[in-house]
């Protein structure tokens, strides 16, 4: 999924699991709106993710499965959390949002991700030496 370049990583430090060990940065009006749609659930697969950053809600019009959002506020502490989330949907707007990790579906589960857990987003060269959530 990702583009050439060094790695974007979703940890969670307070469980100390890897939410997204290959995430895309979404920064830009598009990159944000756009979002996952029209992307194939082969190409969005566990431990692949979507950093949408700012962002305070999603949606999942024109998105062909379902995912796992956690809206994170400015110190990245998690703050809501939306499982399963259905295609065609508009999801929660939270204002204290300052970002949303779009996951796979099980994501949140696997990594046992709970409101009120810190998640570091780290840029690097090399891989961790840990498996994907």
């Amino acid at each position: 999924m990702s583009p050439g370049g060094p790695k974007q990583y979703a940890f969670n430090r307070t469980r100390t699991t890897y939410l997204a060990t290959d995430l895309i940065v979404a920064r830009t009006h598009w990159s944000r709106f756009r979002g996952l749609m029209a992307t194939d659930s082969s190409r969005f697969s566990r431990g692949q993710g979507l950093w949408i950053d700012p962002s305070h809600g999603i949606h999942t019009f024109a998105m062909r499965f379902p995912i796992d959002a956690v809206y994170l506020d400015r110190d990245r502490i998690v703050i809501h959390i939306e499982e399963g989330l259905k295609p065609w949907r508009l999801a929660a707007v939270r204002a204290r949002a300052a970002s949303v990790l779009e996951l796979p579906t099980g994501a949140i589960h696997e990594s046992q991700t709970v409101i009120g857990d810190q998640v570091d987003i780290i840029f690097e060269e090399r891989p961790p030496h840990t498996e994907a959530a």
